[in-house]
């Protein structure tokens, strides 16, 4: 048995809302039985959803470490999905801890785009808090310490910096 299968994959909504988060094994059903999508960030800040099938020749054309062999095809484990059907509000929030943060930014500093270890990194209010910056998903993102020390208590904008 594959080690990915056990994976935790976010799983959106038609609306692009986080609904759950699910097993590979779980995503890869759903994507075969054509009640999700494959997402795939396409680098240019543009995301592209793929079928079953688009996603299994994707697969062939692209290979990647963290994918699961059938007997006649490699697929790649994807980190996201899209459901085909569901357009409900999520009945529960994904939780906002720092394990979930570090998730959605793919433990990557948000300012200069290097990627780090979990333990390299710490949270950071875009909008400071003593600014009324609240503790949301839209307003934290992960930085490295340099990046946040840059900061410190501004914008990025007023630092200088990009995010």
């Amino acid at each position: 048995m594959s080690l990915f299968l056990n994976q935790r994959v976010l799983v959106l909504n038609r609306l692009w809302q986080a609904v759950n988060i699910c097993t590979a094994r779980r995503a890869l059903t759903l994507l075969f039985e054509g009640h999700a999508q494959a997402v795939l960030n396409a680098g240019d800040g543009s995301f592209q959803t793929y079928n079953f099938s688009e996603w299994r020749d994707f697969s062939q054309q692209d290979p990647h470490p963290e994918s699961v062999c059938t007997v006649s095809f490699r697929i790649r484990v994807p980190r996201v999905i899209l459901l085909v059907v569901f357009d409900r509000l999520p009945k529960k929030e994904v939780k906002f801890t720092r394990h979930n943060i570090f998730e959605r930014d793919k433990n990557t500093c948000q300012y200069c785009g290097q990627a780090f270890d979990r333990k390299d990194l710490n949270l950071d209010h875009v909008l400071p808090r003593d600014r009324g910056g609240p503790t949301t998903w839209e307003n934290i993102v992960c930085s490295c310490v340099p990046c946040n020390t840059k900061k410190a208590n501004r914008t990025p904008q007023e630092a200088g910096m990009r995010l």
